[in-house]
């Protein structure tokens, strides 16, 4: 029994040393194995894993530069920058959208305009680990609610940038115009570096036309982050370049002055600077709030105003093309006189209408029974159509074009006014290509009162207005008066050829006949020129919507609806001597010129000429 107790220990003895045996070689080899792999990490494959440890922990983010601001003539800020809290996702970073938007509904307050604008980005065209935001302007305790919660929300950003802000809102709206967020075919044609950081960029106005100056140019700053992206430490920075600040000729004061005289009517104000062709006032109503554009315009509100009759987002002063009526009257007068087409002195018997040698149609005059014997200065003083249909006959179609021509009507002349249209001033190869007809004389008539095909927008007829103040010296028109970027100024483009008379003495003569209109004792405006301390000069018109009937006085007969009535019309500029400002008024179907938009003239002239005089 013995025997058999010790074999069995010497046998355990060896099974269990065998065991210990296999153990140690097996972790050995483990070991070994643990030790190859380590050294071909480390050393192998070292500058490999070492590049990749080296992106995943540092990242470059640009810092976008601070945009340029806007000011008026008289340092007025008009367009600033404003700070903001904004919400965004890093799509990348994120996991499952709908519950992670879901989550931030509860902490801020979302609209499903904002979550539906969100995940319109996020389907689109974007650029990869670019912030996608979801809502700006958060308030303070929405900022303190989502911090709180960070660590719980994946890719979740609340990143504080300044924002664009219009402190005038609608009085500026078309002049200035507004940024907004860069949008998919947009994005596709930008410059990347040049838009790095920036989500938004200028797409009407002095924002979109100066928009290369404004933007800047942006930094980037070299980050260490962990893993939930959060940055640890900056390690290298480099500040932004902002954008060029602009200073405008445009009067804050007058702006608002023209667009409160407008009130619920729709039309537009252009003043001009006769001596700089600095623009002081570009109102179109109705408007818009910019700031709309910023923050986000809700889909109702905006459907409202795409779709509202009185087309607010129509910029009436460059893109609102009207016939000039009987505003064109002193440029085709100056023409003919000049030309020697008629004297100061010739008269003719206005009976009330005007037949062509040619034609049995009858032209009416706007004054039943006609203005009796009539000159060029009281034909242009009492607004008499008869005198001009004659004239025009006698120029013929050439001539009066290239007048028109000479004072800017058909073309854009303006320096930075961004996308204008041109306007019509008609010819025969005009009509030829557009209609497929022949120029026949009745077309030259309508053309002597502004009917017919001629098209002038607000801002042509004040252009034309300060060049006649200016007695055919053409100065650039322009909206920038200065910047700190000079380069700005340089491309300014040359004016066109000032516009030359054989006699310049009947610059005087025009002007004095332009006078009549709102001081003499029968010009059309006369009312609105009463009590005036200063001298000025004046031209209304009344441009036909339609063919409707009228009384002796060139009144509408019965109630006329009003998308039919009248356009109504202004230009003038004061003082008769030195001329400071030029104006041109549309009210869409307003009715009398002399009537409705020659008032609003005469207190935009009050107000400027008594501030500056004040100063």
């Amino acid at each position: 029994m013995l025997n058999s107790s010790l074999d069995n220990r010497e046998k355990e003895r060896r099974l269990f040393l065998s065991r210990m045996t296999a153990s140690f070689i097996f972790i050995a080899i483990l070991i070994l194995a643990l030790v190859g792999r380590l050294f071909y990490l480390q050393v192998v494959q070292n500058e490999r894993h070492e590049a990749r440890s080296q992106t995943n922990r540092l990242e470059v983010l640009p810092i976008p530069p601070i945009r340029g601001l806007i000011y008026d003539r008289f340092g007025e800020l008009l367009a600033r920058n404003e700070p903001s809290h904004t919400l965004s996702v890093v799509v990348e970073r994120s996991g499952d959208l709908d519950a992670l938007v879901q989550e931030l509904g509860a902490l801020v307050d979302l609209s499903e305009d904002q979550v539906s604008r969100f995940f319109d980005r996020v389907r689109g065209y974007r650029r990869p680990f670019e912030p996608i935001p979801l809502k700006v302007r958060l308030t303070e305790e929405e900022v303190a609610r989502v911090s709180a919660n960070r660590i719980f929300l994946e890719g979740v950003q609340v990143d504080a940038e300044l924002i664009r802000q219009y402190p005038f809102g609608e009085e500026f709206a078309h002049a200035l115009g507004f940024v907004g967020r860069i949008n998919q075919e947009e994005l596709r044609d930008l410059d990347v570096g040049a838009y790095a950081g920036t989500r938004f960029i200028g797409k009407e106005g002095v924002e979109r036309q100066y928009e290369d100056a404004l933007l800047g140019e942006p930094g980037f700053q070299r980050v260490e982050t962990n893993a939930r992206g959060r940055i640890i430490r900056v390690i290298e920075k480099q500040a932004p370049k902002p954008g060029s600040n602009l200073h405008l000729y445009l009067d804050q004061e007058l702006q608002k002055m023209a667009y409160d005289l407008l009130g619920d009517q729709r039309g537009s104000i252009v003043a001009i600077e006769p001596e700089t062709g600095g623009i002081l006032a570009m109102v179109s109503n109705p408007g818009f709030d910019p700031n709309l554009y910023v923050s986000g315009f809700p889909t109702e509100i905006y459907n409202a105003l795409r779709d509202s009759p009185d087309n607010p987002f129509l910029n009436r002063a460059i893109r609102g093309q009207y016939p000039a009526a009987s505003t064109i009257k002193p440029f085709l007068g100056l023409a003919g006189v000049d030309q020697g087409f008629v004297t100061w002195d010739y008269t003719i018997n206005d009976r009330g209408y005007y037949q062509l040698p040619t034609d049995d149609r009858i032209y009416n005059d706007w004054k039943r029974g006609g203005h009796g014997r009539v000159n060029l200065r009281k034909a242009v003083a009492e607004s008499c159509d008869t005198y001009f249909y004659q004239l025009a006959y006698d120029m013929k179609l050439e001539a009066i074009h290239d007048i028109y021509d000479q004072f800017g009507f058909g073309k854009n002349t303006t320096a930075d006014i961004y996308n204008p249209f041109t306007g019509i001033n008609p010819s025969r190869e005009w009509k030829q290509n557009r209609h497929g007809f022949s120029w026949y004389a009745g077309d030259t008539i309508n053309l002597s009162i502004g009917q017919g095909y001629m098209l002038a927008t607000p801002m042509q007829l004040a252009i034309a207005t300060s060049v006649l103040a200016n007695r055919g010296r053409w100065v650039t028109p322009r909206l920038l008066m200065h910047s700190n970027d000079e380069s700005l100024l340089d491309s300014i483009p040359e004016p066109p050829p000032d516009v030359h008379l054989n006699n310049g003495a009947n610059w005087d003569r025009m002007h004095a006949a332009m006078q009549d209109v709102v001081q003499g004792a029968r010009g059309t405006a006369r009312a609105s020129g009463l009590g005036a301390t200063y001298e000025y000069a004046g031209k209304s018109g009344t441009a036909q919507v339609i063919r409707i009937e009228r009384d002796e006085n060139g009144d509408p007969i019965g109630d006329v609806p009003e998308q039919f009535r009248d356009h109504a019309w202004f230009m003038g500029f004061a003082p008769l001597e030195n001329p400071q400002i030029a104006v041109a008024v549309l009210v869409e179907n307003g009715g009398s010129g002399s009537g409705v938009a020659g008032p609003m003239t005469r207190s935009l002239f009050d107000f400027y000429l008594t501030r500056e005089l004040e100063q």
